[in-house]
C-alpha cells in the first residue's frame, strides 16, 4: 500500500460554521495517525463563509465551493502523482467534489458513498441551500453547472460507478421532495445491508466498483452513517445506523483493496463531543481500518 498522506480540508461552505470545521484537529489530537506511518500533506483553507443563498443557483457559497474544490483537487492530485494515498479530513460533505475532481482529471473512477443520507437534493427541495445535502447529485452531474460541471468535466463520477451504502433517509427525503436516485446508482440502504450481512454487502460493493472499467475508487465517509446513539456529534441526527463493528467491517473491506485510491471523513462535530470520547472512538475505528505502507 502506498504511503498515506493527510490533507486537512476544514471547509463548511456547504453547511454552516457549526463546528465540523474542527474535525481535523480533533481527530489528529485523538491519535488518529498513531502507528499509521502517515505524513501531513497540507491544509486547504476555505474562503469566508457567506450565509446568503445565491439567487442564481439557490445554494450557499457556490463560487467559494467551486474554487475550494479546485484547490483541494490540486492537493489530492499532488498526493496521487507521488503515488500516495490521500486521507482527506473535512469539513462538510461538499469536500467530496474536490476529491472527485482530482480523480476526474486523471480518468474514470468509482465512488463508495457511506452516508446516513443519500444527499441527492436539488436546490428547489433544499430550503437552506446547503451543498452538503446535494453533493452526490452534483458529483453525478445534476444541479447548477457551476458545481455540477466543474472545469467542464462533469459529471465527476458516472451513475453506474457509484455505490451508496448504509443510508436510512429514504422516507425523510421522499417527504421533502428530493429527486429520486437514478436507477444506475447501486443503492443499498441500511436494511438491505443487514439483510445481506455487512461483510457481503461490502464485498459486493467493491466487486461492483472494480468491474466496470474504472481505474479505482474513492471512499467517502459521513460519520452520520453510524448509529445515532454511538455518533450523536453530527448536525443532522436520525435514528438507527451502523454499529462501530459494522462500519469497521465495511471500511476494512473497502480500504483493504488495492484499487481504493483515497478516503475522506466528514461531518463529525467536535463541539458536540465536549469530553473528546467520541473523537477517541472514531480515531480508534479509523486506525483499525486504514491501510499501512507495505
Amino acid at each position: 500500500m502506498s504511503a498515506m498522506e493527510v490533507i486537512e480540508a476544514p471547509s463548511v461552505l456547504g453547511l454552516r460554521p457549526s463546528g465540523v470545521q474542527e474535525l481535523p484537529e480533533a481527530l489528529l489530537a485523538a491519535g488518529l495517525l498513531d502507528g499509521l506511518g502517515a505524513v501531513r500533506a497540507g491544509r486547504i483553507e476555505p474562503t469566508a463563509y457567506d450565509p446568503r443563498q445565491d439567487e442564481a443557483t439557490g445554494v450557499l457559497n457556490p463560487s467559494g465551493i467551486a474554487d475550494y474544490s479546485a484547490g483541494l483537487a490540486d492537493a489530492v492530485g499532488e498526493v496521487l502523482a507521488r503515488g500516495g494515498f490521500p486521507l482527506v479530513l473535512g469539513g462538510d460533505c461538499s469536500i467530496l467534489l474536490g476529491n472527485l475532481l482530482a480523480l476526474r482529471r486523471r480518468g474514470r473512477h468509482g465512488l463508495l458513498f457511506l452516508d446516513g443520507h443519500t444527499d441527492f437534493y436539488q436546490p428547489s427541495a433544499e430550503p437552506t441551500g446547503e451543498v452538503a445535502s446535494m453533493e452526490l447529485a452534483l458529483a453525478t452531474g445534476r444541479g447548477p453547472a457551476l458545481l455540477a460541471d466543474l472545469e467542464g468535466r462533469g459529471p465527476l463520477v458516472r451513475d453506474e460507478d457509484v455505490v451508496a451504502l448504509g443510508f436510512r433517509d429514504s422516507e425523510e427525503s421522499r417527504e421533502a421532495g428530493m429527486q429520486p436516485l437514478p436507477p444506475a446508482v447501486h443503492a443499498v440502504d441500511l436494511e438491505a445491508v443487514r439483510v445481506l450481512g455487512v461483510a457481503e454487502a461490502a464485498r459486493q460493493a467493491v466487486d461492483r466498483l472494480t468491474s466496470g472499467g474504472t481505474a479505482g475508487y474513492w471512499v467517502h465517509l459521513d460519520v452520520d452513517v453510524l448509529d445515532d446513539d454511538l455518533m450523536p456529534a453530527v448536525d443532522y441526527r436520525q435514528p438507527d445506523g451502523l454499529t462501530w463493528q459494522e462500519l469497521e467491517t465495511i471500511l476494512r473491506t473497502a480500504l483493504g483493496d488495492d484499487r481504493a485510491v483515497g478516503f475522506d471523513v466528514t461531518i463529525f462535530n467536535p463541539r458536540l463531543d465536549p469530553d473528546g470520547t467520541i473523537a477517541a472512538r472514531l480515531a480508534e475505528c479509523l486506525r483499525e481500518v486504514l491501510p499501512t505502507p507495505s
